[in-house]
Parts: structure tokens; C-alpha cells; sequence
């Protein structure tokens, strides 16, 4: 099988405005739930769970869906801003990006025990080479929540995450990648065509490569100073994750591997370097005030974005800025990006087929 040559044309970009709407089933778009009373005293229940430096680690990390029927109350997360240097190491770097309204959520029992944490997801188009679903996976969490202190000391949690990427369902149509796609086919392999097959991404707690586990915390993170586009004085409360990218996960087959490589490579130098490996990844947490739950429709929500999000059919985020509030500058030409399309094909294709 020869990888075909492709004719460079400068493609034009996908905006929001071209996405359908996603069908609105989510707990989100339903009447809140009546609040049940207020008990509290989980957080005082041992006092190493307090601040100033919560300790939670006599706990154990609870499997994210595991204990919904547990769950009577809930804060959306609205506004979930997140941030990273596009330039390593570089402050002046740094962007912004608020991922999409309808997704995150924390919930809790009427004593303030958390006992799932949904995280945020969103669909990336690079141009009209590609587009990626992007979501950040809660692989376990433990921890509290305090209404009675919303703007001081109002939770505090550990959580573990992995990266996940893969190609939208219109991206399998591209001319680039359909030839990949039926090569991994052919030879038996996995294809990031859905979630089952994705990319996955390891995270860890910043500077500390074998802890999975990292904290969310109170108040906005102390790495930076987040512009005032990035703020929501409106919020119930905020907090914040600091979580560091790790490697990608093998797949146990070196073409693959390497695909994979080239592929989060190719994300990355198009969108700021989002999911660079050493890089820290950033994201404040404003909640909307706490309000009922509904167990089957928490978990009807909770499966339908892990099945359904779609890069141009789901929810947006907005689009990143720096501080300025200018627009993320990617200093890369689309020529050379297609270059390297047309090399990650013939490079897979010769390994698959040596």
C-alpha cells in the first residue's frame, strides 16, 4: 500500500458557530433539584483533613463512579479557566483557556463528603486538518466540601487524572488519515478513532513524577496572577488544580507508539503545547452554588460525555488568550504542519509494513 501525495491547500478554520448543538439531556439543563438540609462535619471529622495543610491520605481513593448513589448535592463547576505556558518556563507565555460550561461538577453527600468529581472536556480543530476530542479522565478522588465557609477553606480533595485524546468522527473521512486508519485495521491494532482507543496521557503532582495523586485546593492557584477575563467574583467559591503532564501511555506496539507520539507532537506545537510532557497544567475552579442531585441523571450525565463529546458537535470553550487578552499566537505555518502529516504516514506505513 503506498501512502498517496496529498496538494497543500490552505484550509479554513472551524469556528463555533459551525457546530450543531448537542441535544440538551444533561442535568444541567433540567430544574435544579431540592437541596437537602445542611448537615456538615465531615471536614472536622479528623483534624490532619484541615487546613492549613489538609491532609487526606487516611482516606482512600474512591473509584469516580462508583459511589453516585451516594451522592445528594453537587456544585457546577461553570467556569472552568485553565492555563499553561505555551513556552515552557516561560511566564510570558502563558495562556488562557475557559473549557465549556456544561460538563464539570462535584458531588458530595449532605455531610460534605465527596464522592465524584466529573472533569472538564472539549473538542480541538486544528484548521481543517483535523479535529480531536480532548478530555481530562478522573482516574480516582477523595475529599470534603464545607458550605458553611464558601469563600475560605471551602473544599479540599486529591484526585488522579489522565489525558485523553482522540480523532473526531468526521476526522476518519480525511484523506490523511483514512490510509493510516486502514493500515491499523489491516495489522490488527488500535486506532484513536473513539475513547475506548484514545491517547492516553499520564498527569502527576508538580515535580513529582511518581505521585499520581495531586491536591485541589482552595482559592485560585498561586502559580500565577489570572487576568481579570479569567475571573468570576459571581462564583459560589473557587479552587484549583496545579497537575504536571506526563508521557504518553504505550500501547505495547512500537508503530503505534509512535503514531501516538507524533500525533499529541503535532497537537501540541498547534495548540500551544497544552499537553507537553513536563509542562504544568493549570485550572481554576469557580462553582456555582450547591443545589440537588438527581443519582440516575448524574450518572446519565456523566456517560453521556464520556461517550458523546465531539470536537464540532459538543459544548465550546472559549478560545485561549494571553494575559493581554491578544489571541494565542501559534508560531508554526499550516505549510509545514502538512509536511509533517504527509511524514507521519509514510513513516507508520514503513514501519508497518518492514
Amino acid at each position: 500500500m503506498k501512502f498517496p501525495h496529498f496538494h497543500f491547500h490552505l484550509p479554513h478554520i472551524f469556528h463555533p458557530h459551525q457546530a450543531k448543538a448537542m441535544p440538551e439531556t444533561t442535568m444541567f439543563h433540567h430544574k435544579p433539584e431540592p437541596l437537602p438540609p445542611w448537615k456538615g462535619g465531615f471536614a472536622e471529622s479528623n483534624d490532619a483533613f484541615l487546613y492549613p495543610h489538609p491532609d487526606l491520605s487516611s482516606l482512600r481513593i474512591l473509584d469516580n463512579m462508583a459511589n453516585v448513589r451516594r451522592i445528594t448535592r453537587q456544585q457546577q463547576i461553570f467556569w472552568p479557566e485553565f492555563s499553561w505556558e505555551t513556552e515552557p518556563n516561560n511566564p510570558d507565555s502563558r495562556c488562557f483557556q475557559r473549557f465549556a460550561h456544561d460538563i464539570s461538577s462535584i458531588g458530595y453527600d449532605d455531610t460534605g463528603r465527596i464522592w465524584s468529581i466529573i472533569c472538564p472536556q472539549q473538542g480541538a480543530c486544528l484548521h481543517d486538518l483535523a479535529c480531536f476530542n480532548v478530555e481530562v479522565t478522573v482516574t480516582g478522588q477523595r475529599g470534603w466540601v464545607n458550605e458553611e465557609d464558601p469563600k475560605k477553606n471551602n473544599l479540599a480533595a486529591d484526585m488522579s487524572v489522565e489525558g485523553k485524546v482522540w480523532f473526531s468522527p468526521s476526522s476518519l473521512e480525511k484523506s490523511w488519515v483514512r490510509p493510516i486508519l486502514h493500515l491499523f485495521n489491516r495489522h490488527g491494532l488500535p486506532f484513536p478513532f473513539n475513547k475506548e482507543n484514545a491517547i492516553q496521557i499520564r498527569t502527576h503532582k508538580v515535580c513529582e513524577p511518581n505521585q499520581p495523586i495531586f491536591p485541589v485546593l482552595h482559592g485560585l492557584s498561586p502559580r500565577f496572577e489570572a487576568p481579570d477575563f479569567a475571573r468570576h467574583p459571581q462564583a459560589w467559591a473557587n479552587a484549583h488544580i496545579d497537575v504536571e503532564i506526563g508521557h504518553i501511555i504505550s500501547m505495547n506496539n512500537h508503530a503505534v507508539d509512535e503514531f501516538n507520539s507524533k500525533i499529541i507532537d503535532l497537537f501540541n506545537r498547534s495548540t500551544g503545547n497544552m499537553l507537553l510532557a513536563g509542562n504544568v497544567l493549570s485550572w481554576n475552579l469557580w462553582f456555582l452554588k450547591p443545589e440537588g442531585v438527581n443519582t440516575q441523571r448524574w450518572k446519565d450525565h456523566a456517560q453521556e460525555w464520556r461517550e458523546s463529546i465531539d470536537a464540532e458537535h459538543g459544548p465550546q470553550s472559549t478560545k485561549p488568550f494571553y494575559a493581554n487578552h491578544e489571541p494565542l499566537n501559534i508560531k508554526h505555518t499550516w505549510t509545514d504542519t502538512w509536511h509533517e502529516i504527509i511524514d507521519i504516514g509514510t513513516s507508520i506505513e514503513a514501519l508497518l509494513l518492514n
